[in-house]
């Protein structure tokens, strides 16, 4: 089945001076203008491209990848600005239109917003809105603490930054537990802390849990083995900011691998820094 504004895998079935024409189906055929043509194309080959409106409302296809597909999120600029709305760039040769109606406040030609991709059912066209809620997921969502999921950072809030979460629910990254910059656009792996009773997601951006615990405690046991005179100058009263920025863990992880460590008998405490102890030197040595 042809899916409009998705990438679909069609059939080469021939060649005329502008293009190639490509099987479409009960739809029929579909071009494929010449510019989008790869080099070796030839008739009876099966290729990947995204299927569109041009500016006639013509069904036609491209090899170039747009950065947003129907049923999709993302972040995207707006080129330019006329009395129906905004057109953003989705990276084809024709703008993504948002109307005003599906603004959230009128958009300024320049700056980038979160968008949601989808087919406008009264006009069969591919459009964007940037209220992003309405087309958030309200089931449950079915995750376990730890879960690594796909992170898009929606905006800043009081009390961290909405994002949206598999490109389907409605999470929040804690302001108190971020230690670097994040911003509006940003994609990243994130993993769930909670879900929550009203389904939104509660979201670190560092894995969590006893395993996470252990997996830096091995880290940090040969970063201390790997300093010299096996001694970090790195103890429970470092900032925050300073630990985050050598390790990219929390304090809190760093307090607790360095606790794991210790009863294991592999480090002593100082107050300038922790120094491997005897046993963790032999533990190191017979690690090479």
């Amino acid at each position: 089945m042809i899916k409009l504004g998705k990438i679909n895998t069609l059939q080469i079935l021939r060649e005329v001076d502008f293009g190639m024409y490509l099987d479409g189906g009960e739809i029929g055929d579909i071009l494929l203008p010449k510019r989008y043509v790869p080099k070796d194309a030839k008739i009876g080959d099966s290729i990947d491209v995204f299927l569109y409106l041009d500016s006639e409302e013509r069904l036609v296809a491209t090899t170039e990848t747009p950065l947003v597909q129907v049923n999709q999120f993302a972040f995207l600029e707006v080129k330019w600005i006329n009395q129906y709305g905004a057109f953003l760039d989705w990276g084809l040769m024709k703008d993504l239109f948002c109307p005003f109606r599906e603004q959230k406040m009128r958009m300024q030609q320049g700056r980038s917003y979160i968008v949601y991709c989808y087919i406008d059912t009264l006009t069969s066209r591919i459009v964007a809105s940037a209220k992003v809620e309405k087309f958030l997921s309200k089931e449950r969502p079915d995750y376990r603490q730890g879960d690594a999921v796909d992170v898009l950072i929606q905006q800043k809030t009081d009390l961290g930054f909405k994002a949206i979460v598999d490109g389907k629910y409605e999470g929040l990254i804690y302001q108190n537990e971020l230690f670097k910059d994040i911003h509006t656009g940003d994609r990243m792996t994130g993993y769930i802390k909670s879900v929550r009773d009203d389904g939104k997601l509660d979201i670190a951006l560092q894995t969590t849990g006893k395993q996470h615990i252990e997996d830096f405690s091995s880290q940090l046991f040969r970063y201390i083995y790997n300093c010299e005179g096996h001694f970090c100058p790195f103890h429970d009263k470092s900032a925050a900011e300073d630990i985050y920025a050598e390790f990219q863990v929390s304090k809190k992880t760093f307090k607790k691998a360095v606790g794991d460590l210790y009863k294991r008998n592999l480090i002593t405490l100082h107050a300038d820094g922790l120094r491997l102890s005897k046993e963790g030197l032999i533990c190191g040595i017979d690690e090479e």
